[in-house]
């Protein structure tokens, strides 16, 4: 049984397993992977969305997990969390500063500006999870700052044309109100998705496929 499939790249975030929760929850399949996975093996998969992690590295440190930049040339929607954000401005020349109070940790207000797909039916001003000490300070050529906090200038970027998006913050855990939505829009609204997988029939091949064997 072929469904469609979304990717979450594991980039050393606690929350890696959640997406993937959150995207199944949306009935989409999602499989996670180590941000080691050669791109020739994810070109192969034909997924319909790419998700990068957070994590607790910092993107010019040489010895973080970083990607080949070429995975955000394949034509398949991409969604930057956290420090996935901060690797995908990086990759494409924004600039990344270190937080002046040292970090960003907790329930903040961002604000979301019209017009983004990302964030379609998401009140302006809501309630999310920001837990990181480096931001994004610049986005890069050809991206648009779509959120920001009080001490965040860009909590959120995008470049609707490549469908590349990035937030700062955490969707994926229920601190962040609207999370839920901003992960559906993406799955469905952005990558195409349709909803063709469910957890209960997934149980029901799987028996099958063991039984067969």
């Amino acid at each position: 049984m072929k469904n469609e499939l979304v990717i979450v790249i594991d980039f050393g975030g606690q929350y890696n397993q959640l997406v993937a929760r959150r995207v199944r929850e949306c009935n989409v399949y999602c499989e996670v992977k180590p941000y080691t996975t050669p791109l020739a093996e994810i070109q192969k998969q034909h997924y319909k969305g790419i998700i990068f992690t957070g994590g607790p590295n910092s993107v010019y440190d040489p010895a973080s997990p970083h990607y080949e930049r070429e995975i955000l040339s394949l034509g398949v929607p991409v969604l930057g969390i956290c420090y996935g954000a901060q690797l995908i401005a990086w990759l494409e020349g924004g600039e990344i500063e270190a937080a002046e109070n040292g970090s960003e940790y907790g329930k903040v207000e961002v604000s979301a500006r019209a017009g983004s797909l990302l964030f379609q039916d998401v009140p302006a001003c809501s309630q999310c999870w920001m837990s990181h000490t480096d931001y994004i300070e610049e986005v890069p050529e050809g991206f648009r700052g779509t959120g920001y906090t009080k001490v965040c200038p860009v909590a959120a970027m995008e470049c609707p044309e490549r469908k590349i998006y990035a937030v700062q913050f955490h969707p994926e855990v229920m601190h962040t109100q609207e999370g839920t939505k901003m992960l559906s829009n993406f799955v469905y609204d952005i990558c195409g998705c349709t909803g063709d997988w469910k957890m209960d029939s997934f149980v029901e091949e799987s028996i099958k496929a063991i039984r067969e064997k």
